[in-house]
């Protein structure tokens, strides 16, 4: 297979350079414009072909585009992630040192919590514990819209959660971070912090929402996985995804 980047792989590159991530049925399309746009050949189910080789040319510059899952619904994202680094620091061009302990802070919330999420209460008692210069509320509110506008937080009714795009440039951080803490879905095997956990003491696998209703789907009795014991958790409804879903 050929790695010559042309031209409809400089387009698309610079189109995720702007919007940092994608939806699969928007990488979809935007595959297709930039190969009919160039007149280079456009094979439907080349996707990640094509993205391949950008990726084999943004390895020295330690960048690549990345694949990973909304937590949300189960849908599938393109994002382009920087691998300089596998910590936070790589948010230190945009971020105050105090702003990244807040945010580091948010993160230890969402990863400890059974849920997955943070409260905005919780978050704004913690930047009360900032060891550097402290954040009055009305910052601390104006750095978690940042936080959402720059996709690396959702928010809902109060409520924080890693965004899509979090997941995916963070994981090997989180990882290495909270690997006490973190676990991985048991179907998907990424890490899973909006999921099911089963209640038997000596399991306790997690499931992302989205897996859980994918992989029960139609049976009357689900079971775990791993251990076998009855699954007692609501199953829910296959999703279908959007384009305008959470990221």
């Amino acid at each position: 297979m050929s790695r010559q980047m042309g031209d409809s792989h400089r387009r698309f590159l610079q189109t995720m350079m702007t919007s940092g991530i994608t939806d699969e049925q928007g990488a979809k399309a935007l595959y297709q414009y930039c190969c009919e746009t160039h007149n280079s050949q456009y094979a439907p189910d080349k996707l990640d072909d094509f993205i391949d080789t950008i990726n084999s040319k943004l390895q020295p510059l330690f960048m690549q585009i990345r694949k990973g899952m909304s937590e949300d619904n189960g849908q599938q994202f393109y994002a382009l992630v920087n691998t300089t680094e596998t910590d936070i620091t790589r948010m230190s061009s945009d971020y105050a040192d105090n702003e990244l302990e807040l945010f580091k802070k948010t993160m230890d919330l969402i990863v400890s919590s059974e849920n997955g999420k943070a409260s905005s209460t919780e978050i704004l008692n913690c930047a009360d514990t900032i060891s550097n210069k402290k954040l009055k509320k009305s910052e601390t509110e104006h750095l978690l819209n940042r936080l959402i506008h720059d996709k690396w937080l959702c928010e809902q009714q109060g409520e924080y959660t890693l965004s899509t795009r979090c997941i995916i440039e963070m994981e090997p951080y989180i990882r290495t971070m909270y690997q006490d803490q973190v676990k991985v879905c048991q179907i998907c095997h990424n890490v899973a912090f909006q999921c099911q956990i089963c209640e038997n003491p000596t399991c306790g696998i997690k499931i992302h929402n989205p897996c859980v209703a994918r992989f029960f789907k139609g049976r009357t009795e689900p079971r775990c996985p791993s251990c076998d014991d009855f699954w007692p958790h609501e199953i829910p409804e296959v999703r279908q995804p959007h384009s305008k879903s959470k990221r």
